[in-house]
């Protein structure tokens, strides 16, 4: 992802503090029981929940690079329209195909070099 994200910024004004979180997302990342494809598509789902699309493009990024496809990340903001309702799905399934468009974008870079 190309961009300064919220997250960019947050781990370079509160250091000590990103640190801390990022240990602990490390610590749930091998928790046992899922794959991280899986945990991903979970992590977009919650995140179209709360309607946080930056999170929603981050985790799609991450899902592809999982191994999760186009429809299984799609499926994972639409799931939440009997939920949250359309205009949650609205703002946030835009997001998940930036991130996604991003992990293609990476991946065909990589092929280059």
């Amino acid at each position: 992802m190309d961009k300064k994200t919220a997250f960019d910024v947050f781990q370079k004004e509160c250091p000590e503090l990103a640190e801390r979180f990022n240990n602990l997302v490390e610590v749930q990342r091998t928790l046992n029981g899922l794959d991280a494809k899986t945990k991903q598509l979970i992590n977009i789902a919650i995140q179209t929940s709360t309607r946080n699309a930056e999170g929603v493009r981050m985790h799609a990024f991450m899902a592809h690079e999982a191994g999760a496809t186009k429809e299984e990340i799609v499926g994972a903001v639409v799931m939440n329209l009997h939920l949250t309702g359309l205009v949650t799905v609205l703002d946030c399934l835009p997001a998940a195909l930036d991130g996604l468009d991003a992990a293609v974008r990476r991946q065909q870079q990589k092929k280059m070099t």
